[in-house]
């Protein structure tokens, strides 16, 4: 019967953690703060999860991948240059490796330019505390500070033959939650030095971009700049 299948698959994946566990892997997931349909509640963590819906091809691969998510499926989600790995469980436990290709040098130089005298600090940066228009600029599609499609892919050691497994698909959604708590993790993987693409950084650490005030984005803001809504994050009690 269907019940008694999926409860022996979820035994077997616990004695699965279990053994891993005493072989010293830590094993630990990924667990989404918010609730609703946005995991992310800050700019770099929303800004990822947003561009991931983009893809025609990932869009009916996301909901499941949110649900797995949310049920703390992904575990041990490491982020280094180039290169996204955790463990998620399915059916059974899983491996899962996305390399994502560097940003070229040239679009790197290209939005620094785009970038220049715009960000006021690395903190400003880093918080998403930007100006609408260096918003647009980081996000935009033809500044590629956000991979193309072709710059992903995905190695699992499932049976799923499409280029995006559901584990994929919850491992590149969980890094947006890496990026809510660690935004430099977001530069780290598209293998660039944030400190670059602050002007000046020296100088400007100690003075926020005229007329801006250094608030950080409320969700108005980047409603305006993703043209879809965002709910806002629950605060801890």
């Amino acid at each position: 019967m269907p019940w008694q299948d999926e409860n022996e698959s979820k035994e077997t994946v616990a004695r699965a953690i279990e053994r891993r566990r005493s072989r010293g892997e830590a094993l630990e997931p990924v667990v989404p703060e918010a609730k609703g349909s946005k995991l992310a509640q800050h700019f770099w963590g929303i800004a990822w999860q947003h561009h991931l819906e983009t893809y025609a091809d990932y869009h009916s691969r996301l909901p499941k991948s949110r649900t797995m998510l949310r049920q703390a499926k992904v575990m041990d989600l490491t982020i280094t240059a180039g290169e996204i790995t955790s463990v998620v469980a399915g059916t059974a436990l899983h491996d899962v490796i996305v390399k994502i290709a560097p940003l070229d040098p040239e679009s790197w130089l290209e939005l620094r330019e785009a970038c220049k005298g715009r960000v006021g600090s690395l903190l400003d940066l880093l918080s998403g505390s930007l100006g609408h228009e260096v918003m647009k600029i980081v996000t935009s599609p033809e500044h590629c500070l956000f991979p193309d499609r072709r710059d992903i892919r995905i190695l699992c050691d499932c049976t799923d033959a499409s280029d995006l497994c559901p584990h994929g698909a919850a491992t590149l959604y969980a890094a947006g939650l890496r990026f809510d708590a660690n935004p430099e993790l977001f530069f780290k993987l598209r293998a660039v030095n944030a400190v670059e693409l602050v002007n000046e950084a020296s100088s400007a650490l100690a003075a926020p971009v005229p007329g801006h005030g250094g608030a950080l984005i409320e969700a108005g803001e980047l409603s305006a700049v993703f043209g879809i809504e965002f709910s806002e994050p629950e605060q801890p009690s």
